[in-house]
């Protein structure tokens, strides 16, 4: 069971998350998409056959724990808005499709699966910020060498609209059910893909002026051979 904080009430929901999906190469427009195949196939990435791509992965990968583990030095964060479906609606959070870039140079489901995936406590409703999704602004910092840096950063725009997103994935409606969750696509890097000791990621309102945020740090397991 995870439990979320509403951001305008402070209410606890409580989320049993049994499906876990990643929409992968989930942009709007198409040259944003080609920029983030482009940038994975410098590193051995085989592109997708179609986009966007729904990816399941272990919903026990999901956390909102501070500090994750990762096997090797090869793994990096990609903030993602995170979709949650409860029992009082679908929520809004703000996660990382955290990878492992080794493995996705042979198999993008494998990768996925082998990293925890953190994602915010505190959530928004869907129905609250859907009718101005556009405003949003989503960002990344990884701290690099001790030092935070911006990695990503952009609208939302950039990705597709949720209503749009979950049409694709088979729904009449947009809202998740109860127990699903679903990571909805992230933003090109600034500069290239790599590893950090610790990322933060940002999900802004400028309607309301809330945001939500959440930061954990990787600690990395040695590679036994």
């Amino acid at each position: 069971m995870t439990n979320f904080q509403l951001a305008d009430s402070q209410e606890t929901i409580h989320v049993d998350v049994r499906q876990l999906i990643i929409a992968g190469w989930a942009g709007r427009v198409q040259s944003a998409i080609d920029e983030h195949i482009e940038e994975l196939k410098e590193i051995g990435v085989t592109p997708p056959s179609t986009t966007p791509l729904f990816y399941r992965v272990a919903a026990n990968q999901l956390t909102t724990a501070p500090d994750i583990q990762v096997l090797g030095e090869a793994s990096s964060g990609e903030v993602e808005v995170v979709l949650i479906g409860s029992d009082q609606g679908t929520l809004v959070g703000i996660g990382s499709d955290h990878t492992d870039r080794e493995a996705e140079a042979w198999s993008v489901a494998h990768s996925k699966q082998v990293c925890a995936k953190p994602v915010s406590t505190r959530v928004w409703r869907l129905d609250s910020v859907i009718d101005h999704w556009d405003e949003l602004q989503m960002a990344s910092y990884a701290t690099i060498d001790s030092d935070e840096v911006l990695y990503q950063e952009g609208p939302v725009t950039g990705l597709l609209h949720p209503a749009e997103l979950l049409r694709r994935f088979g729904l009449d409606k947009a809202e998740l059910a109860p127990g699903q969750a679903m990571l909805c696509g992230t933003l090109p890097v600034i500069g290239e893909l790599r590893p950090a000791q610790a990322f933060r990621m940002v999900l802004k309102d400028p309607v309301s002026g809330t945001e939500l945020q959440h930061q954990y740090n990787i600690h990395t397991l040695p590679v036994i051979k």
